[in-house]
């Protein structure tokens, strides 16, 4: 390998993995460009009757494979690439977006991508900036709460409300969401089939899970994540000196995140 396509190599890994500045802004880009699509699906009943529509459909689909063939790249192991769940669902999107007609628009897989923001580089500092990182469990808690309810209601609205015009199809998906997930059950916006009872099923499982883990996260006392050498547990009081199951002094350092 030529020396400029290994530093092409190396520089796509550091924006994947990398805290330093420069790879934080080029996760901020495309955490960015991921919350565009989203809302290309959200805004496609509006479109679809013009042109516009496959321009910017057809625009996604080559930026959706630009990214799939640069993380080939960068990788090591295709096969690893390949176990990467975010990989198979890029894949799916691709194919809903070179084929709008013959597919559903499954572009709301990439809220799966908001998740993944939770669990990079680019989430824990920005909250240390914030001066939030002491929160961390909650953010993340919140983040993919509404990460799950979107996805949901991508999948109910993609399925169900898609023929309806404007955004009254979305805010229908939305309601029945967040009905479904609360248990409120009103019962005045329900899905039809055998389909439509198993998301619901689905949705109220997953989602009462997500809600009751976000609670958890709000009401546990404060703590931070710092494993005792001694005895390895993970969690301690922010300003704690020793480990309260063994006794061990600890070093915490005062800005952990």
């Amino acid at each position: 390998m030529s020396g400029r396509l290994k530093l092409l190599q190396i520089n796509l890994r550091r924006i994947e993995r990398g805290r330093d500045a420069w790879a934080l802004r080029w996760q901020a880009v495309l955490a960015v460009i991921d919350v565009s699509i989203i809302s290309f699906f959200i805004l496609g009943p509006f479109l679809r009757s013009g042109p516009s529509y496959l321009i910017i459909d057809y625009m996604i689909a080559l930026w959706i494979l630009a990214e799939l063939l640069a993380r080939a790249f960068a990788t090591d192991s295709l096969i690893a690439l390949l176990k990467r769940p975010m990989t198979w669902i890029d894949i799916v999107i691709l194919a809903t977006l070179l084929f709008p007609d013959a597919l559903f628009n499954f572009a709301f897989l990439r809220a799966m991508r908001l998740w993944a923001v939770g669990q990079s580089p680019l989430f824990a500092v920005t909250l240390r900036r914030l001066g939030c990182h002491h929160y961390k469990d909650v953010a993340r808690a919140s983040l993919n709460f509404f990460v799950f309810l979107f996805m949901v209601t991508g999948f109910v609205y993609t399925t169900f409300f898609y023929h309806q015009d404007g955004l009254i199809g979305f805010v229908d998906a939305l309601y029945f969401t967040v009905a479904t997930m609360t248990t409120t059950g009103f019962g005045d916006i329900t899905l039809p089939g055998p389909l439509g009872k198993l998301t619901s099923v689905v949705t109220m499982i997953v989602g009462i899970s997500l809600f009751v883990r976000l609670a958890q996260s709000v009401v546990r006392p404060n703590k931070v994540v710092f494993p005792c050498v001694e005895c390895g547990l993970q969690r301690h009081e922010v300003d704690a000196v020793h480990c309260k199951a063994c006794g061990h002094l600890l070093n915490i350092p005062n800005d952990n995140d």
